[in-house]
């Protein structure tokens, strides 16, 4: 059994082979893992919004589907925004 690695595409919370299921869902966020958005071939602005040429095309890339070309991507989380609060505070310190 393949061991596939990736990460949720809604939360970022690192997902197993067992996670990829028709019908599991993340047990962070409970949005379904066996999406377009969670597979290295999603691409947004290309035909299908994907790489592999030959897919059949889903249209609600957040839904899980049955595709057969699925292949988890595992992904960098992603930095934290500072807080408004932090901003301001910096720019107030450069007039001190």
């Amino acid at each position: 059994m393949q061991h596939f690695r990736g990460n949720c595409w809604h939360c970022a919370r690192r997902l197993e082979s067992a996670d990829y299921g028709r019908e599991v869902h993340c047990p962070d966020c409970g949005r379904a893992t066996h999406v377009c958005r969670n597979c290295r071939f999603y691409a947004p602005g290309r035909a299908n919004e994907c790489l592999e040429p030959l897919v059949e095309r889903v249209v609600d890339k957040e839904r899980a589907n049955f595709c057969d070309y699925f292949d988890p991507i595992e992904r960098q989380p992603a930095t934290t925004a500072p807080a408004a609060e932090d901003l301001l505070k910096a720019a107030e310190d450069l007039f001190k």
